[in-house]
């Protein structure tokens, strides 16, 4: 006799929540997804604000990020992206000549020494110390309890890494990355992202991003994807808790008299995981506000003419960051819409936009000459103050797996212990495990279900 499809339930919509819920349609598993927001893609979306289309935030990917761009061919999103053919970052700097990092066809780590060679922004000798630390960091062990513990602005010290080569390679690269100054970051998970990204492979730090709105990229492709799956999607759907039925799987309270299923994925935050899973489901429920909080602030600036002549560049000595050309799709017709990401950004979440405008309109005229002439028709600013969890030491030891405490409910989100900082990537790769646990758990408890019925 065959069991009947095992019911799996998706509580958000975020992209691990999308992963997640389509590894468990193709599964074989009877799927709902429940979402909260009247859109999916979670933090990565865009929406309008004073007659302009604006992201969220500005999300780029590298070429090692292979879940989430295998998640793009996935839902048809893939010819939507650009990817650097090879590594090509400008750096901005106040008062000289725009410098740049890229990389040869050299293997890793070589890839960048013709390029470090010339970097303006190190000494002779800041290039040597940076390039020893960068071999002595091939060997921390980003798994090791030990390095996870330790803070990587201490290594960075006990390696002679000063204020120069800081500001030039590691918080250049690592804050975006890392979304805390580098300083405060774990050894374990800096070593992670520099070794992933430029120690291993030579072109896996090739940056890419999206032609169009975020939105666009993943809500809309989702949609049609799950469907196709054959997966439910229940959009405004907000959910109380996930109550567990001895012998009988769960039942996700909040929308109309609650959705039975055999397994559940909850893809949410950190921070509204606690309060909405079962007693019993996790060990430590405090322990997931020891992974902190850091901000990202975007400011969303339309100029009347062309100002950036690159699709992105990066700041150094500069408050501005990253800075991205976000012009199409964003409704802007004459000029130029500017987005600067800020990461690992404490001190602007707490300014007001006029406070951020007087500091950042004359910085970024500082970077970019053809602004100084040029007119500010909106600023606009974003905040999510809790973008990310804070990858600081010990943070490791508290980030969960996707297994909880109850056979067949699973988690899911970038916060999850992936090995990765909290990016798409990270999401990607946790909704892939977590749909793992689910469907085990699930075609047991159907099979289960059907043998006891016959």
């Amino acid at each position: 006799m065959t069991g009947r499809a095992p019911r799996i339930a998706v509580v958000g919509g975020g992209l691990a929540g999308i992963t997640a819920a389509l590894d468990c349609a193709e599964g074989g598993a009877q799927v709902t997804l429940l979402e909260v927001r009247p859109r999916l893609g979670g933090a990565a979306y865009s929406y309008e604000r004073d007659g302009l289309r604006i992201d969220n935030g500005q999300h780029v990917f590298l070429r090692c990020c292979g879940a989430y761009r295998a998640l793009l061919r996935r839902i048809g999103s893939d010819g939507d992206v650009v990817l650097q053919p090879r590594l090509d970052i400008p750096v901005l700097v106040p008062g000289r000549r725009p410098a740049r990092l890229s990389r040869t066809r050299l293997p890793a780590p070589l890839q960048l020494s013709a390029s470090m060679a010339r970097f303006p922004l190190l000494s002779a000798a800041g290039k040597v110390r940076v390039a020893r630390a960068m071999l002595a960091l091939r060997s921390v062990d980003p798994d090791d309890p030990f390095a996870d513990a330790r803070s990587f602005g201490d290594w960075l010290a006990e390696h002679d890494q000063g204020a120069e080569e800081i500001e030039a390679v590691w918080r250049l690269i690592g804050l975006p990355t890392l979304n805390v100054d580098p300083a405060e970051a774990s050894l374990a998970q800096a070593a992670y992202v520099f070794r992933t990204a430029l120690l291993e492979h030579s072109s896996a730090a090739d940056i890419g991003w999206a032609r169009v709105p975020l939105s666009d990229l993943h809500d809309g492709p989702s949609q049609r994807a799950l469907a196709a799956a054959g997966a439910e999607v229940r959009l405004g759907a907000r959910i109380e808790r996930v109550v567990a039925r001895p012998g009988a799987g769960f039942l996700v309270e909040g929308p109309a008299d609650g959705i039975e299923a055999d397994a559940v994925v909850v893809a949410l935050p950190s921070q509204r995981v606690a309060g909405l899973l079962p007693p019993g489901a996790l060990a430590d429920p405090a322990a997931l506000e020891r992974l902190g909080r850091s901000p990202i602030v975007n400011l969303h600036v339309a100029y009347d003419r062309r100002v950036l002549h690159e699709p992105f560049a990066v700041a150094a000595r500069s408050p501005v960051q990253w800075l991205f050309d976000r012009t199409d799709g964003s409704g802007v017709e004459h000029g130029q819409l500017v987005a600067v990401s800020l990461s690992g950004a404490d001190e602007e979440a707490a300014m007001d936009a006029d406070a951020l405008r007087e500091r950042f309109v004359p910085a970024l005229a500082e970077l970019l000459p053809a602004a100084r002439g040029a007119r500010v028709e909106r600023f606009l600013v974003t905040r999510e103050h809790a973008a990310t969890f804070r990858p600081g030491p010990g943070v490791r030891s508290v980030r969960p797996g996707p297994r909880t405490g109850m056979p067949g409910l699973a988690l899911a989100g970038a916060w999850t212990d992936t090995g990765w900082p909290a990016t798409m990537e990270s999401a990607v790769r946790s909704g892939h495990a977590a749909a793992r646990e689910a469907l085990t758990a699930a075609r047991a408890a159907a099979g289960a279900v059907t043998a006891v019925a016959a």
